[in-house]
């Protein structure tokens, strides 16, 4: 059997074992159960317990009381687990030819507590006041690939954040009435779309369409976003939903192909 390497001085173990726990998930285990974990790390069930629940209470990890999982805020630790996912590794081609075919911005992004984190970006030129980037976190009530995610959730989990959240007015634009939001929530789910005008930065349109992973459940929100000089909220649509559509389509049949 090798033996360990000689660690240095001040090597902290307790890190190390940590780090195991969120190296356990992994595209072949995006979720374990305790037991698993503790296997797979070689912890004792007492040390991988209490791993995982300070890594849930930090906001890494998430639990539905029996398995847990990764969740995106992960990717502050680094652009490294974006690729560890393949999420944005398998998005970029086709999101770069959609920004060659629409000379548009195209974006990916996933759900994370009330924001949505950009995960993967492709710019075509700069039509926003804030910088976007890999790790650029929004409020989800008032961006397009937010509404698409929270489209997606369940009922009691949208009466809860519904409930929670200020929808504050970001632009004179956006909407703030809960009972508003939902429908316009609803309709981002029947219709398989949501575009958002001028709601997040005056100027800016944006349509987002949702990103289907394997077993067909929403993974991610793919978008592209346009200065309103481009047309009309129904020229935006005609012009450039085709497209995203069939651009998060191939997206989510590499995710099928590679996981």
């Amino acid at each position: 059997m090798a033996e360990k390497p000689e660690r240095r001085t001040g090597f902290v173990q307790s890190l190390e074992r940590g780090l195991a726990v969120i190296r356990a998930f992994d595209a072949d285990h995006p979720q374990l159960t305790l037991s698993e974990v503790a296997r797979l790390t070689g912890l004792t069930r007492a040390a991988a317990r209490r791993f995982l629940h300070t890594l849930v209470d930090l906001g890494y990890v998430r639990t539905d009381g029996r398995q847990f999982s990764l969740r995106p805020r992960v990717l502050e630790l680094g652009y490294a687990y974006v690729s560890s996912l393949s999420l944005s590794e398998l998005a970029l081609p086709s999101m770069e030819r959609l920004v060659e075919c629409v000379r548009e911005s195209c974006s990916m992004a996933v759900l994370d507590g009330d924001d949505v984190v950009y995960v993967a970006r492709v710019p075509t030129k700069r039509i926003m006041s804030v910088v976007i980037s890999v790790g650029t976190r929004f409020p989800a009530y008032a961006t397009s690939m937010g509404r698409v995610l929270l489209a997606h959730q369940s009922d009691e989990y949208l009466d809860d954040y519904l409930s929670r959240v200020e929808l504050a007015p970001l632009t004179p634009m956006t909407v703030t009435d809960p009972d508003r939001l939902r429908t316009v929530l609803g309709r981002a789910r029947s219709e398989g779309f949501c575009l958002v005008d001028e709601e997040l930065e005056e100027g800016l349109r944006s349509m987002a369409v949702p990103v289907a992973g394997r077993d067909g459940e929403v993974v991610a929100a793919l978008n592209v976003s346009a200065h309103i000089s481009r047309g009309s909220p129904a020229a935006i649509r005609r012009d450039l939903l085709p497209a995203l559509r069939e651009t998060a389509e191939a997206i989510s049949t590499d995710i099928t192909r590679t996981r």
